[in-house]
């Protein structure tokens, strides 16, 4: 894996550990010499991960919203930085960046990038790895969703089987380069659009 995109949180969230998480990936990730790629933003969980990665020596690519370049404040010291002109087009950047995923805690914004990805696996758009880095317990509710709309007949359980989903960052990394080879089953098999 050359790139990873990383999905989370413009603001820090209520417990410490979020913002550790993100560090350690971003310093885990420049270790292992995998660029990171996120959405742009200086501030958060976004700017811990970013800045981690950074203080480590790795590269790092922001894909930003122009409508988002205040509002987010914009990272100023990133190896690469796009702007584009949408969220939809902000998606399609970082996916194209990226050989894998991965969700750290965050709202409504990690969770629409975290299932488009997964939709586009499903549907064979793309054979990249996807991870969550479960840190507090925080995807358990939505993992718990997930086997609840495998078990209603919604997601192939084999789809499902595909998340990654740890609390350490080496951890999980391990997982997903492990799992490459799966995702290429998945984007191989007949393209199945569920509802």
């Amino acid at each position: 894996m050359q790139r990873i995109c990383v999905f989370c949180g413009s603001s820090e969230g209520a417990r410490p550990a979020y913002r550790q998480a993100a560090e350690a990936l971003g310093g885990e990730l420049a270790r292992r010499g995998i660029g990171l790629v996120y959405g742009g933003a200086s501030v958060g969980l976004m700017g811990a991960v970013a800045d981690a990665a950074l203080a480590a020596g790795g590269e790092v690519i922001g894909v930003i919203p122009r409508a988002l370049f205040k509002t987010e404040v914009a990272h100023t010291h990133l190896t690469m930085l796009y702007e584009v002109t949408s969220m939809h087009e902000r998606k399609a950047k970082m996916a194209d960046l990226a050989d894998a995923f991965i969700a750290l805690p965050g709202g409504f914004g990690t969770f629409d990038e975290l299932f488009e990805m997964l939709t586009w696996g499903q549907i064979g758009i793309h054979s990249k790895p996807i991870g969550l880095l479960d840190i507090a317990d925080y995807f358990t509710p939505l993992l718990a969703l997930m086997r609840h709309a495998v078990g209603e007949g919604f997601v192939p359980p084999r789809n499902l089987d595909l998340i990654c989903h740890g609390s350490d960052p080496a951890g999980l990394l391990e997982q997903m380069i492990n799992s490459r080879k799966e995702w290429e089953i998945i984007a191989n098999a007949p393209a199945r659009i569920e509802g």
